[in-house]
């Protein structure tokens, strides 16, 4: 029989991997990644303040999300920079912030490997309560928006076109991103929550053949990642969040590897037949 901490680290998994699975897929459409890595790093800051001000870290870390991606779309109007140096300029002001603050709270102590890489063994019923409630709150929001998001992701004139309100779009699809960052945060850490949005839309875009079934698929594929590396974290004595990451990453390699060899040797022959 499993115990409690490791059947909550599983419940806990699995609820971030049916949330972050289909909400990835948009972040894999969009190109978006470094987008999700900027908010992640935004989080330290969030639980910095939450430290310093006695308040919720998940609420706290949401919110500084938010001021974050409000900042994004203010500076993208005002200055003239790349959308990625504008994210490169608030991801890293955001995480150095967040380190010298917590560095200054000398009176608190602070579990900086656990926050950084995450610490899901640590799980408690309220957290699993916190996943599991504003996960589905979010697939909630993500189904009735579903539309309007695809269509300002495919074609943003079309979009416009059809009556819809892409701007109103994006803004929701960055405050999903917000709170599915804050309620993972536990699971892998802000420096791999991306992963865990980013892996199994990656993996199961090869596979799917519409919109919502990759969706499915990505949510599917997160949480044999999370049974993949909580077991193997208990074999080998491994840090857990990681260990769920590193489990990702096989089951993508796995995946690409047969199609990368056969175009290897596709090229190899093609170049043959041409140099005879």
């Amino acid at each position: 029989m499993m115990d409690d901490f490791f059947s909550r680290a599983i419940i806990a998994g699995v609820g971030v991997a049916i949330v972050a699975g289909p909400l990835g897929c948009y972040i894999v459409w969009r190109r978006l990644a470094y987008f999700g890595d900027t908010l992640s790093h935004a989080a330290l800051l969030g639980i910095a303040l939450a430290l310093l001000f006695q308040v919720n870290i998940t609420l706290s870390v949401f919110l500084v999300s938010v001021f974050v991606s409000l900042a994004l779309l203010i500076l993208q109007r005002r200055v003239t920079l790349s959308a990625d140096a504008l994210l490169g300029l608030l991801a890293h002001s955001a995480l150095a912030f967040g380190m010298v603050a917590l560095s200054f709270m000398t009176w608190v102590r602070v579990d900086l490997m656990g926050f950084l890489f995450g610490d899901i063994l640590a799980v408690t019923p309220f957290d699993i309560a916190v996943i599991w409630g504003g996960g589905l709150l979010v697939l909630i929001v993500l189904a009735i928006f579903w539309r309007s998001l695809f269509a300002a992701t495919v074609n943003l004139e079309l979009a416009q076109a059809e009556g819809m309100r892409p701007e109103q779009a994006n803004i929701i699809f960055m405050l999903l991103m917000a709170a599915v960052i804050a309620i993972s945060m536990k699971i892998v850490g802000v420096l791999l929550i991306t992963s865990m949005l980013i892996f199994p839309a990656a993996i199961a875009r090869r596979f799917a053949s519409g919109p919502e079934q990759m969706a499915l698929i990505a949510a599917l594929i997160g949480v044999i990642a999370v049974f993949g590396g909580l077991f193997g974290s208990l074999q080998w004595d491994t840090p857990a969040g990681p260990s769920i990451v590193v489990a990702a990453s096989i089951f993508f390699i796995i995946t690409v590897l047969p199609t990368a060899i056969i175009e290897i040797v596709k090229s190899i022959r093609f170049n043959k037949v041409k140099n005879e």
